[in-house]
């Protein structure tokens, strides 16, 4: 395996690691960032906390990645323990203070002087616990024991694997985002969220007090450095806008929001968040052709497939500029989507592509045993079509891993509506431990009617959701029989290509279809988009899903290396065909 990394890894400082406020749609002033060195040790199951520690580890890089001075793996029998100490900042004082965690995958204990704090399951989403009660007026002990059983477990894990191949990449266990303190007033604004009516010319604002009564809420309204609107408001208000600047990739415009909140005449609390006037619907174009609609106007998507891996630092992004280096890439070559495939990424990530203007298409994380080359591969390719009710078929028997699925899933939607970039919700993704999926499609669209949902993405269509979704890799990709729904190809491509130098492995490098240098590989780009996927457009077609943005570990079939050290085919014939691929 070679000692690949980005350019970004030297830019990581082990006293500042992501620095930046790690939570963009509910920005408050009072805040320590708590990433950096700890002690770690690693332990038997059933151990107690150890009273000595094996060394240090770099905070939120995962055990098993390079930056985080560990690189090595948890094992299911085994147990992760993290400490450091900290003090809290004279600003903190009389203040309430939450704990922050970004990501722990997958089950963790959090304990605060000795005192457990909480607990939390699940390896993707945000969580925080109130500490004051637990807190010394000096130096504070923080530890977090992990488990994680990675694949021998049934949970929510996506490509995680013990022992990597073909496209199942090394696991991450621990904590592997963002971990911060927060200070509030007893009072203080707990969640905000915007969901944008551009056909009514208002946004509704939900808001969530830690008080009932007796307050006063106060919303201005930004466009850039203009104030536009200042009014008094309750938790659920109808501001309007008339004339109102729409969000799109091509003009990402955000009105920025700020929110103050008092109580007996006194400030209690003051928050930014911001707010993208759009619109995510289906509707018909001139030919009565069903499509996917932006802004009540069809909209073409040329996306890419992101599984968001980096080969320094695994699931975790390095730095914020190398989240922004992705997204800005795929602009610069003509894409204006990206389908954030089975992981959710830090909250940053997000507020990127809204503000830089790229749709997200985002998939649920897979969970249960892989279930079987048969299932998977043979049968869609055969055309034949299986019900999802077959839980033991498609690894979902046990009765706790479906509820525990359907708990994460919608914990993923609340972390996540709030970003006007995320256009549709993937809930299962190639069979991969599918079930109920039609119903579950159901359930997410009355969650979150302001999105598209793509019930089963690929091979196991139930018939539900909003999407024809289809997956074709080296076999001819041929219109399938349409419906009301609108048709998207939604992985397609694999073409892959080595070069020396930038590859994870060179002895175990995987791909769809192999060319040796950039000019065959472009030219079989071309034919494959002007030959098969171009002319399906007026037929029908509403959306691509390229594979993908940059190899990952064995994987080579990305238009970058895993390193983002080469753009792999000519950018110039990419841009060109993207271009095309409009209404």
């Amino acid at each position: 395996m070679e000692k690949i990394r980005t350019r970004f890894a030297a830019d990581v400082d082990a006293t500042h690691a992501l620095p930046e406020y790690p939570r963009p749609q509910l920005v408050r002033e009072g805040w320590m960032n708590l990433n950096g060195l700890y002690e770690y040790a690693i332990t038997p199951s059933g151990a107690e906390c150890p009273n000595t520690y094996e060394g240090t580890i770099l905070v939120p890089y995962c055990i098993e990645s390079a930056l985080s001075g560990v690189e090595r793996p948890l094992r299911p029998e085994e147990r992760l323990w993290y400490h450091r100490t900290f003090t809290l900042e004279e600003s903190f004082r009389g203040k309430r203070v939450l704990l922050h965690f970004g990501a722990v995958d997958w089950q963790c204990k959090v304990w605060i002087n000795g005192q457990l704090a909480g607990t939390h399951t699940g390896g993707y989403c945000p969580f925080h616990f109130d500490i004051t009660d637990l807190l010394r007026e000096n130096e504070n002990d923080l530890t977090v024991c992990v488990y994680d059983p990675t694949d021998e477990g049934w949970q929510q894990r996506g490509k995680q694997v013990l022992k990597t191949h073909g496209f199942w990449y090394t696991a991450t266990s621990g904590i592997w985002q963002t971990v911060w303190l927060e200070a509030v007033d007893p009072y203080y604004i707990q969640q905000v969220k915007a969901v944008p009516d551009i056909d009514r010319g208002l946004f509704t604002l939900h808001t969530k007090l830690s008080c009932e009564d007796g307050y006063q809420l106060t919303l201005r309204v930004f466009d850039g450095e203009a104030e536009i609107l200042s009014r008094e408001i309750s938790t659920l208000a109808e501001i309007e806008l008339p004339n109102a600047k729409l969000w799109s990739p091509e003009s990402p415009f955000l009105y920025d929001l700020r929110l103050e909140l008092s109580t007996g005449g006194a400030v209690r609390d003051a928050v930014r968040t911001y707010v993208g006037m759009r619109k995510c619907s289906i509707g018909k174009d001139a030919q009565g052709i069903p499509r996917l609609m932006l802004n009540n106007k069809p909209y073409f998507q040329r996306g890419l497939l992101d599984q968001g891996y980096w080969c320094e630092s695994l699931l975790t992004p390095p730095t914020d500029e190398a989240m922004i280096y992705d997204i800005e890439t795929a602009k610069r070559l003509g894409f204006n989507m990206l389908r954030k495939h089975i992981k959710v990424e830090p909250a940053r990530w997000y507020y990127h592509c809204d503000r830089l203007g790229m749709l997200v298409w985002q998939d649920m994380i897979s969970g249960g045993a892989y279930i079987g080359d048969w299932t998977a591969g043979v049968l869609p390719n055969l055309g034949i079509k299986v019900k999802d009710n077959d839980y033991k078929r498609f690894s979902r028997g046990e009765k706790k891993a479906r509820e525990d699925y359907r708990r994460e899933l919608f914990e993923m939607i609340d972390a996540l509506e709030s970003f006007p970039s995320i256009y549709c919700w993937v809930p299962f993704n190639e069979g991969w431990g599918q079930f109920d999926a039609k119903q579950i499609g159901e359930e997410v669209k009355q969650r979150d009617p302001s999105r598209i949902v793509d019930h089963a993405s690929g091979w196991y269509d139930q018939g539900g959701g909003e999407l024809n979704s289809m997956h074709k890799y080296v076999l001819p990709i041929h219109l399938p029989k349409l419906d009301q729904r609108p048709f998207a190809l939604t992985e397609f491509g694999g073409y892959s290509r080595i070069i020396d130098g930038h590859v994870w492995n060179r002895k175990k490098c995987f791909g769809y279809r192999m060319f040796a240098n950039e000019a065959k590989l472009s030219k079989a780009y071309r034919r494959l988009l002007e030959k098969q996927v171009i002319p399906l457009i007026p037929k029908g077609l509403s959306a691509t899903v390229y594979t993908q943005v940059s190899d990952v570990e064995n994987e080579v079939n990305g238009i970058m290396t895993y390193d983002r050290a080469v753009v792999k085919l000519e950018e110039s014939a990419v841009r060109a065909l993207n271009a095309k691929m409009t209404y």
